[in-house]
């Protein structure tokens, strides 16, 4: 338990981390790195070079300071990242790397203002943190080496089968190569694929959301092709799985992980929201959803650029048809002359709030939603000024934590979401 002194000391900085923060956490990777680049193995370089795990670790730093004093309320964020942690294999022992780090960051950018004062309460501070979050994530480890199926750490699973979904993302099925039970998973995870040979000398390992719903003998992930746009590279790792990655070959997995998950204890409508590659935790939900809730409605709601980039649409639409309970909605930033001709959408542009009211009968319903950053945003927003209530509403972000409630907010801000790298 840290002392009143120590917590004091604590709050007292957080005005200092939040203008300093992100230089803080940008020094604490450079240090970190450079004595300990082994763990270039297991963090995503994309992120570090874009400064987005700098700012997205800044607010987490943020966020401690200022709960130190009631660290219950930031229990839910320790399971969303101790998911992460287990995916991607952090052990009790990277802990201590990462606090020594911590401090001499701190102490660097701060100067003489980083006292040994304020430095041995940080110090408290973080051990009781990370007390915590290696608690939390040895039960997950136990859980998913002990469950039917499950495995400790990698597995080794074959590219059963490659399929092109759009112009841009491409389905990977994978069966265990030691033709062993595979683990179960909810509607809404997500697994880590390790890649070796992507062109440097590093492992990499990205999370991808799992895309068909649990209880087949495969897992199926759906990946987008990232491009180079302007300043940002190509990605990697989806650029070696799109180009490189054929079936037959071999991907080590770790257990499925993750706490964006579909609530399937309820019974009340859902309604599933996505764009672009944000599809992928949302059609898994809509798998599952016929199998295992026939009377439950669902509408499904996706936004793409074009057909051209519109990946299951015709799973979707055989699903509509066949089922009374699924409706779905179609929107086209650009739709293409053959889109207009073939009257394949149902909305040009974007998706905004008099949208959703002509097609939903109601707002009593379960939302989930998943998309790129602007999207994202963009559908928190209006379903706020709905007055959808906030544990109403659930999302997942692909890649360090943004930034989806720069909007005024009523309620506080409970909604689900989870960290999944794309």
């Amino acid at each position: 338990m840290l002392s009143q002194k120590t917590i004091e000391i604590i709050k007292s900085t957080v005005p200092v981390l939040e203008k300093h923060g992100t230089a803080i956490t940008s020094r604490f990777y450079q240090l970190m790195f450079s004595n300990h680049p082994e763990l270039l193995n297991i963090f995503n370089h994309a992120n570090q070079k874009q400064g987005r795990q700098q700012t997205a670790l800044a607010n987490a730093v943020y966020a401690a300071a200022a709960n130190i004093d009631q660290l219950e309320t930031i229990l839910p964020v320790v399971a969303q990242i101790a998911h992460k942690h287990r995916s991607l294999g952090i052990k009790p022992e990277h802990y201590p790397i990462v606090g020594k780090h911590l401090l001499l960051a701190i102490e660097d950018v701060l100067g003489d203002a980083a006292t040994p004062e304020i430095l041995d309460a940080w110090k408290q501070a973080y051990g009781v943190l990370a007390d915590v979050f290696i608690k939390v994530e040895a039960e997950m480890y136990q859980q998913a080496a002990e469950q039917t199926g499950g495995w400790k750490d990698f597995r080794n699973f074959v590219v059963a089968k490659k399929v092109k979904e759009s112009e841009v993302i491409t389905s990977f099925y994978l069966k265990p190569a030691d033709g062993g039970p595979i683990a179960e998973y909810a509607p809404g995870q997500y697994i880590s694929v390790k890649i070796n040979g992507a062109g440097d000398e590093f492992t990499h390992i990205r999370q991808y959301s799992l895309s068909d719903a649990p209880g087949k003998d495969y897992y199926r992930i759906s990946v987008k092709r990232e491009d180079a746009i302007g300043d940002k590279p190509a990605g990697k790792v989806s650029a070696y799985l799109h180009q490189q990655v054929q079936e037959g070959d071999i991907l080590p997995i770790s257990v499925p992980a993750g706490d964006f998950v579909l609530n399937m204890e309820k019974t009340v409508p859902v309604v599933l929201i996505s764009g672009g590659v944000g599809l992928t935790p949302m059609v898994s939900m809509l798998n599952t959803l016929v199998e295992k809730q026939p009377n439950r409605p669902v509408t499904f709601i996706h936004a793409a650029i074009n057909s051209k980039f519109h990946a299951m649409k015709e799973h979707v639409s055989r699903l509509e048809t066949k089922y009374l309970q699924v409706q779905s909605y179609v929107c086209y930033e650009k739709p293409t002359a053959e889109d207009v001709r073939n009257e394949s959408f149902d909305k040009e542009g974007y998706i905004d709030l008099p949208w959703l009211k002509s097609i939903l009968t109601s707002k009593e319903a379960d939302f989930y939603f998943c998309g790129p950053t602007p999207f994202m945003k963009a559908v928190y927003r209006a379903l706020q000024e709905w007055g959808v209530p906030e544990n109403s509403i659930h999302f997942e972000f692909f890649g360090p934590k943004g930034d989806l409630v720069d909007a005024p907010a009523t309620g506080d801000k409970s909604a689900t979401n989870v960290v999944v790298e794309a």
